[in-house]
């Protein structure tokens, strides 16, 4: 197990990028889409600094992302969890968000047995008629 971390840490874009096996660009790219909200420090404020609350929504982000979610979806479902309102709100919106792409990956997947099963169609006759053609030069 993982020790807790202090309130105290915080981490710099380097830091998280190499933890969570990210570009420094893609770690922009989320605080650009308003998931992580550092802090500026340094001359013109150049430096950013995360906080142990940035790393977590990184970390929850990028497990929406591998269940196939939008950036807009983490980035509701990750904020209602930062609200102090009803947590049964919370978890219903996110039943629904799961709901919905549930259901978008049913759909491809269906498609893409129909596709696949068209495939094994073509392979199979493609096969028997490489037999055929094999037949008279055999002969």
């Amino acid at each position: 197990m993982s020790k807790p971390i202090p309130a105290s840490t915080t981490y710099s874009i380097s830091d998280l990028a190499q933890e969570f096996d990210l570009t420094t660009r893609a770690i922009r790219f989320y605080e650009d889409m308003g998931l992580l909200q550092p802090e500026r420090q340094g001359a013109g404020g150049r430096t950013r600094v995360y906080s142990p609350r940035d790393r977590t929504r990184l970390r929850l982000t990028l497990r929406a992302k591998r269940l196939g979610l939008s950036l807009v979806e983490a980035k509701e479902i990750i904020e209602l969890y930062d609200s102090p309102r009803d947590t049964g709100v919370q978890l219903e919106r996110f039943l629904q968000v799961l709901g919905h792409h549930r259901q978008q990956l049913e759909e491809r997947m269906e498609d893409l047995q129909v596709t696949l099963d068209e495939v094994r169609a073509h392979e199979k006759e493609a096969k028997s008629l490489l037999r055929k053609l094999a037949k008279p030069k055999a002969a």
